[in-house]
C-alpha cells in the first residue's frame, strides 16, 4: 500500500488557517483545535499496520508566522510483511512559525522489518518540538527491525542528523547500546532561545536520560526505559531542562 497525507497552513486574518488537510488511508487526518490558537490535526489509523512493503509519506508545510500540532490518537503498530514498510515524514517549518509534532510511539511487532525517514527544514526563526518514541515489540516478544533516520537543518544548516538501528540481538543487548531497555525516544527542542535564557543550556545526564545542547539552535533529549510510561516520564523531565526557570 501506498499513502500519502498533507496539512498545509496559511495565515489569514492574524490566526493560523489549513489550507490543506489531505487524508489517505490508512493516514488519516482530523482537525481537532479550536477556530483560534495553533491549528490542530490528529492522526487516525484507519486500516491496520503499517504492514511490510506499505509506503507511507506524510507532507507538513507550515507557513510562515503560522502554528501547528499535530499528535495521533493512538499508537502505531508496525507489522510482518512482504518487504519492508516504510514512513516517511517531511516538514517545513516557515520563518517564524511553530510546529509542535508529538504522536503517540510506535510499536514494532515481531517480525516487522521497518524504515523511518524525517526531513525537518527550519527557515529563520521557526520554532520545532519533535518527539518519538519507539517500543521494543509487544508485550513478551522480540521486536521486529527498525532502521531510523533524523535529518534537520535550521536556515539551511544542519542541525541534528541521528540514525539508529532496533532489532539486531547482537547490538541491542550490548550496556553501550540499549542493554535492558524495551523502549528509546528523543525530543528535539529547537528554535530561537528565549530572553531568559541567556545562554546555551549545559548538557546534563539523569537516570536514563541525556539532554545535550546542539552547535545550532536547539537542544536534544534522549532516553532508554523499560516501559513506554517511563520513557514518556524521562523525556518530559529532559524537556523540563531545555525551559528557562525550570529543572
Amino acid at each position: 500500500m501506498d499513502a500519502r497525507a498533507a496539512v498545509v497552513t496559511e495565515l489569514s486574518g492574524g490566526r493560523t488557517v489549513l489550507r490543506t488537510l489531505r487524508s489517505d488511508p490508512p493516514l488519516t487526518l482530523r482537525q481537532t483545535g479550536p477556530a483560534t490558537g495553533p491549528a490542530r490535526v490528529h492522526l487516525v489509523s484507519t486500516a491496520a499496520g503499517p504492514l511490510g512493503g506499505d509506503r507511507l509519506e506524510l507532507h507538513l508545510d507550515v507557513a510562515p508566522g503560522t502554528s501547528l500540532e499535530l499528535a495521533s490518537v493512538a499508537s502505531t503498530l508496525v507489522l510482518p510483511g512482504p518487504g519492508e514498510s516504510v514512513a516517511i515524514v517531511e516538514a517545513r517549518v516557515g520563518a517564524g512559525a511553530s510546529l509542535r509534532y508529538a504522536p503517540e510511539p510506535v510499536v514494532l511487532a515481531a517480525g516487522c522489518a521497518h524504515r523511518m525517514i524525517v526531513r525537518l527544514a527550519m527557515d529563520e526563526g521557526a520554532s520545532v518540538y519533535w518527539r518519538e518514541e519507539i517500543v521494543f515489540g509487544r508485550f513478551g516478544e522480540r521486536p521486529g527491525t527498525c532502521h531510523a533516520r533524523f535529518d534537520a537543518t535550521a536556515s539551511g544548516v544542519p542541525l541534528l542528523r541521528q540514525e539508529f538501528v532496533v532489532g539486531d540481538p547482537a547490538v541491542d543487548g550490548s550496556p553501550a547500546v540499549y542493554g535492558d531497555a524495551r523502549c528509546v525516544g528523543s525530543v528535539l527542542v529547537a528554535g530561537p532561545r528565549p530572553p531568559a535564557l541567556k545562554s546555551p543550556p549545559e548538557a546534563v545526564i539523569g537516570d536514563g536520560c541525556a539532554v545535550l545542547p546542539l552547535a545550532g539552535p536547539g537542544t536534544l533529549v534522549s532516553a532508554l526505559a523499560p516501559d513506554a510510561p517511563t520513557l514518556r516520564e524521562r523525556l518530559t523531565w529532559g524537556e523540563s531542562l531545555c525551559e528557562p526557570g525550570r529543572s
